[in-house]
Order: structure tokens, then sequence, then C-alpha cells
């Protein structure tokens, strides 16, 4: 198993791209299917959605547009607990179907906080899309609609997820060594 180094953590290979890439192309064929007719605005969380997103968009065959919006819970490899909006949506979202595009849901804080901040601008209807998601650590009662892949609650890098800014730019997935 191939095997980084980053700061002071060492991860193992968890997840290549290959399978990161076919579990893009299920949540695109699904909202292929789903929102052709429905003009959704793609709401990617910053920073770690950047490359979900930027394949994800590439996959889908309907007109879409896309934002950013930024929120942080993490400092480290733990979440703490207070989400803060760093940089809003400036798109008018009345009446619109959004999809929100997250890297990862964990715990939830922090689509819990992004779907409370949008459902105030009466959107027609706002959906969850997340490349990951941790069922086991997951305390939220939200549905998520599109996932990409289920893993356990270990601490990941790579595909846009940091560890304190580093690790961002892996095609792959890696997990912490412990």
């Amino acid at each position: 198993m191939k095997r980084i180094k980053l700061l002071d953590r060492e991860f193992k290979l968890s997840i290549p791209f290959e399978q990161i890439d076919g579990a893009i192309a299920k949540i695109a064929d699904k909202m292929n299917k789903e929102l052709s007719d429905k003009d959704p605005l793609l709401v990617c969380v910053l920073n770690g959605s950047f490359m979900f997103a930027s394949d994800l968009m590439r996959k889908l065959d309907f007109p879409c547009q896309i934002s950013f919006v930024k929120f942080s819970s993490y400092r480290g490899t733990e979440t703490t607990g207070n989400v803060k909006e760093i940089i809003g949506l400036t798109e008018k979202i009345e009446g619109r179907t959004i999809v929100i595009l997250e890297d990862i849901i964990d715990t939830g804080i922090t689509i819990q906080k992004v779907l409370e901040e949008l459902s105030e601008f009466n959107p027609k209807a706002l959906k969850v899309a997340s490349m990951l998601f941790k069922p086991e650590a997951f305390t939220g009662d939200i549905e998520v609609d599109y996932v990409g892949i289920e893993i356990p609650n270990d601490f990941i890098v790579g595909y846009g997820l940091d560890y304190d800014g580093y690790g961002r730019n892996l095609p792959d997935i890696y997990t912490v060594v412990e």
C-alpha cells in the first residue's frame, strides 16, 4: 500500500482515484435523470469540495450554474463544533433548486448550518450531494440525496480534503495511520 507523510502524520492509501471517479459518475447519472429540467444552482462548499465539484460538473449533461460558499468547523483532525460562515452566496436562490456539494459529511454540523442559511432565502428545493459520507459519525437528521462513497469514521486526506491545509492536491484518498 502506498503511504504518504503530511506534517507529523502518516497516511495510507484507502480510496484510489478510479473508485472516486466511478462514484462521481453514479452521482452524475442520478442527477442527470432527476435534475435535467430543474435549472439547478450547485453550491460548492469550499475548500474541500472544489475537486468533487469540478469533476461532477464535467459529467452533468444539462444546463446548470455553480457558486461557492465557505464554512469551516475543523482545526487539525478534530471538529471544533463551531461553524462560521466565511464567504457567502451572492446569487439569488429564491424559487430555485439548490444542490449543495460537500466533500464529506461526518457529524453533519457544517451541512446543517449550510441548509439553515440557504433555507432562509426560500429556494424551491434544497438537495445535498456528498462525495463521502461517514454514517458512524453522523449525528444529524438531514437527508443526503446523493452519496458517492460511505466510509468509516477515520481521518482522511486527499482529493480536496486536508490536514491543516496539506494534502488537498492528492488525486487519491488516504487514511491516517494511528
